[in-house]
């Protein structure tokens, strides 16, 4: 009943929901050309007529006449154009529509990619924000460009369809309209020219367009279009408190172990595939459990149900009929598959069997009723003389029976000593003690036997069974009746109590679980997780592998069939080991780790010594845990894959970089150098001194530039592995930029630098040379921008507790997004500091040696916005200081 009203506020409140917005109407067809534009664009015609404010945003008519001629009209909002590779793409104008605000928009083609620069990169993110404020759509979709049919299309044409639209578009629907064409005209048309050009549709016709594939898909269709309607027909019911009907077929078996469950399961199977109709097997789980026997034929059953395709639920419920119609309302089943219940004259009388319940309450749906040769062999053995009784227990009968004495006792003394008279109230109080405690049938045996011990102890005449008085006849009776229902509603209690508890421990521990795989960051921690919670959950032992990582209990030893067992459900995919019929010897259950139909890894439980047999609720947990790890586990191995891939790409991307860099920057020196050296070798006998000078002088500064390249990728690789280490000494400001600007000079002679250096500038304890080469990089990538004539401008002032260096020049300057980006090793050979020249590591050296002192290389727009200003931030440290930095390693 609970449930009921929770279904019903969440439909009351999803209509609520949708009415706030606006409504998607869908033409859905099974294939192109079949017709859903020219369908659309016949309803907006008709809305028109009737006055319905109704605007076109996006139509294709793809050459086709007679669409086209259903366009005129309209009215149509301008497409808006982009600018993408050097072509002009017509798109929707997504803003022109909601300043237009009409009632109904046409947009067709719900699949589309929108072109690059779009505000949404899918064609149904447009549609959704078009919803969202209000404004109603019509659309049209291709059954191949649904998400979730994307394998099944695949399967069926062996073409994979890119353009998809998520599913959770289609919770939007108000109106789903499906065009039909059947696959033998949708083929003419083809051939007629009418929905690809002569060469394409020869292709098409041999692979997506074949007759069968037409047929698949048009079912598919079909089958869609009957879901949502039923989807949406179940959730106007539930909001007006309307049981759902069923519009398609859906089986359920319900098993109790008694005997026939394996047979109910095949049964209900064969059923189930005649009528062509989805199926599942349930049980109903009360409270106070079931024995062992039941529990593993249940085991059993579930399965060989799951093995044969059938979705497994265990339902928590006092009153069996009742829940199984419930669920069955819930998930729109059709039709009931039971087995026959053993009728007794007076359940007949009182129509209390379960199928008679069925037979009463459960009018829409069709009722199947199965008896297997060994169920009637059971019922006959049952029944035999001597046969024992199962209903009552001992422990049970053994409680009652206290509970009754005792009530006597309290009776006795009450009546001697309070004068009581009306003893009734605790002879009720022990029956309800006895419900509460314990099973119904315990509960009806209190109530017999606290009707006795009233009657015979405190009814006159006492010591007798006989009722003299009238009224005391009267007053037994109606102990007896209170003593049954309140019985029965204590029980009742109890077992919602103990389902309700069972329940909360369960989400308990599902939420526990959820929130330390939330926090997992690598594989090792779900596994860690997952063991953790099945340990706690079970007091189990427990082991857990995927891949070569594994996470074992302490002490595990797993015996030879163990192992067999494990990689059995690890090759196979299926429970295996204990409860199961595969290697059923071993002393492990063996459930594997499923993600995307492929088993990635194996739990192992085994019970312990003071519980051998793990319940049917608490094996469904297991499950329920092993599902939860398995898909952390997923996502930590996709992570962890999509990583590495990541850094292989990146570290191919800079391999491809260092060799394009290699390949021209260092070979242009080598080149200068070995056309002088062969010059000198060759004509140096006709060279005067001067020409002699200058192709030396060109081989040393060459030498020296293929030195500083060489230099620059041995530092940059010192920065990558952690080898830098400093080696600090004092040095003085205006002897750090002198060393560095005369060397820019000997490279760069007709480079200008004006240097303004704020007096008495403190002493820097830094490692001199990888100060003074940062400096140089942040100077000669200056250079290189700086146009001819400009000075490079250098600034030195002490800010705070650091030396604060600006290097500014005058060349185009950089955009502020990709001002942190130059500092990227490599940028350069797409824009960076150093153009088409360089290895573009300059600035990266400069920024790990500057990092590794603990300071800072930044860039920013240079004064009056012309330029790039480079800012080095040091920090003025003592020795003393130095050595309680935290780090001193880049």
């Amino acid at each position: 009943m609970q449930e009921n009203r929770e279904a019903r506020a969440d439909a009351l409140a999803g209509e609520l929901r949708r009415q706030d917005s606006g409504h998607l109407t869908l033409f859905l067809g099974a294939a192109p050309g079949v017709g859903k534009t020219y369908a659309m664009l016949s309803r907006a015609r008709e809305l028109r007529q009737q006055g319905v404010d109704l605007v076109i945003g996006v139509v294709e008519a793809h050459g086709r006449s007679e669409t086209a001629a259903l366009i005129d009209g309209h009215e149509l909002i301008p497409r808006r154009q982009v600018d993408y590779q050097g072509h002009r793409l017509d798109e929707m104008d997504l803003d022109a529509i909601v300043q237009r605000r009409p009632r109904i928009v046409l947009v067709d083609e719900l699949a589309h990619r929108n072109a690059p620069g779009s505000r949404h990169e899918r064609r149904w993110q447009d549609v959704l924000e078009l919803l969202d404020r209000g404004i109603d759509v019509y659309s049209t979709v291709n059954i191949q460009h649904l998400e979730s049919l994307n394998d099944i299309v695949h399967r069926i044409t062996g073409i994979r369809v890119s353009e998809t639209v998520p599913d959770a578009v289609l919770d939007r629907l108000r109106d789903i309209r499906l065009v039909d064409l059947p696959p033998g005209e949708l083929i003419e048309r083809l051939h007629q020219g009418k929905i690809y050009l002569p060469d394409m549709a020869e292709q098409a016709l041999q692979r997506f367009f074949s007759a069968p594939n037409l047929a698949a898909l048009r079912e598919l269709a079909m089958q869609t279009a009957a879901d949502h309607i039923e989807d949406h027909l179940r959730e106007a019911h539930t909001a007006q408190g309307i049981s759902a009907l069923a519009l398609r077929r859906r089986v359920l078996i319900a098993i109790d172990g008694s005997g026939n469950s394996e047979y109910l399961v095949r049964a209900g199977r064969r059923l189930a595939e005649l009528r062509d109709a989805p199926w599942s097997v349930v049980t109903v789980q009360r409270a106070g459990g079931i024995d062992t026997a039941r529990q593993a034929e249940l085991d059993r059953a579930f399965a060989l149900a799951r093995n044969l395709g059938a979705d497994t639920q265990v339902l928590h419920g006092n009153a069996i009929a009742d829940t199984l119609l419930d669920h069955a309302a819930h998930d729109g089943v059709s039709t009931l598959v039971v087995g026959r219940s053993r009728e007794r004259p007076i359940a007949r009388m009182f129509n209390r069997t379960l199928t008679q319940r069925l037979l009463q309450h459960g009018a829409h749906y069709e009722l199947v009723i199965l008896s297997s040769p060994h169920a009637r062999a059971q019922a006959r053995a049952r029944w035999r003389p001597g046969a024992p009784v199962r209903w009552l227990s001992c422990r049970d009968a053994l409680y009652a029976s206290l509970c009754a004495s005792v009530a006597t006792g309290f009776a006795g003394l009450a009546e001697q000593w309070v004068g009581l008279t009306d003893l009734s109230m605790i002879f009720i109080v022990a029956v309800v003690v006895v419900a509460a405690r314990t099973r119904m049938s315990a509960a009806i045996l209190a109530a017999i036997l606290c009707f006795l011990a009233y009657n015979f102890f405190f009814i006159e005449p006492r010591y007798t069974l006989i009722i003299a008085a009238p009224w005391g006849i009267t007053t037994v009776v109606l102990f007896l009746l209170a003593a049954l229902v309140a019985g029965r509603l204590a029980s009742q209690l109890r077992m919602q109590v103990l389902t309700l508890r069972a329940a909360n421990n369960q989400a308990s521990v599902l939420q526990h679980l959820g929130r330390q795989l939330s926090a997992a960051a690598d594989l090792e921690q779900v596994l860690q997780a997952g063991r953790n919670t099945l340990e706690r959950a079970f007091g189990a032992t427990v082991m857990l592998q995927v891949g070569a990582s594994q996470s074992y209990s302490p002490g595990v030893q797993l015996a030879q069939l163990d192992r067999a067992a494990a990689d059995w459900a690890l090759s196979h995919g299926q429970p295996a080991g204990r409860h199961t019929q595969t290697l059923a010897g071993a002393a492990w259950w063996f459930m594997p780790l499923l993600g995307n139909d492929q088993a990635i890894g194996v739990i192992g439980l085994q019970e312990s010594t003071e519980q051998r047999q793990l319940s049917t609720e608490n094996r469904r947990l297991a499950e329920a845990i092993c599902t939860d790890v398995a898909q952390a586990a997923l996502r930590t191995t996709l992570v962890a894959e999509l990583e590495a891939a990541r850094v292989n790409n990146e570290t191919e991307r800079l391999r491809s970089a260092l060799l394009s860099s290699v390949s021209h920057d260092l070979r242009s020196p080598l080149a200068a150098m070995m056309g002088s050296a062969g010059s000198l070798i060759s004509y140096s006998a006709a060279m005067n001194e001067e020409d002699r000078l200058s192709l030396l002088q060109t081989i040393q500064q060459e030498g020296e530039r293929l030195d500083r390249y060489i230099q620059n990728l041995l530092d940059m690789t010192r920065l990558g592995h952690e080898g830098l280490t400093l080696q600090r000494s004092w040095i003085g400001v205006d002897e750090l930029v002198g060393s560095a600007t005369g060397r820019l000079r000997r490279y760069r002679p007709q480079v200008l630098v004006d240097l303004q250096l704020d007096a008495d500038l403190p002493p820097l304890w830094v490692h001199p040379a990888l100060v003074e080469q940062s400096l140089f990089n942040v100077l000669e990538n200056a250079a290189k921008f700086s146009p001819a004539g400009q000075s490079i401008r250098v600034f030195a002032r002490q800010v705070d507790s650091h030396l604060q260096l600006d290097v500014q020049d005058r060349g185009p300057g950089i955009a502020e997004e990709e001002r942190g980006r130059i500092f990227d090793m490599f940028y350069s050979i797409e824009r960076g500091d150093c153009g088409k020249q360089g290895t573009g590591l300059g600035l990266t050296i400069a920024q790990g040696m500057i990092g590794a002192h603990g300071g800072s290389v930044s860039a920013f727009a240079g004064e009056g916005g012309q330029g790039t200003l480079i800012r080095l931030s040091i920090p003025l440290l003592a020795p003393e200081e130095s050595r309680e930095a935290p780090d001193e390693r880049e």
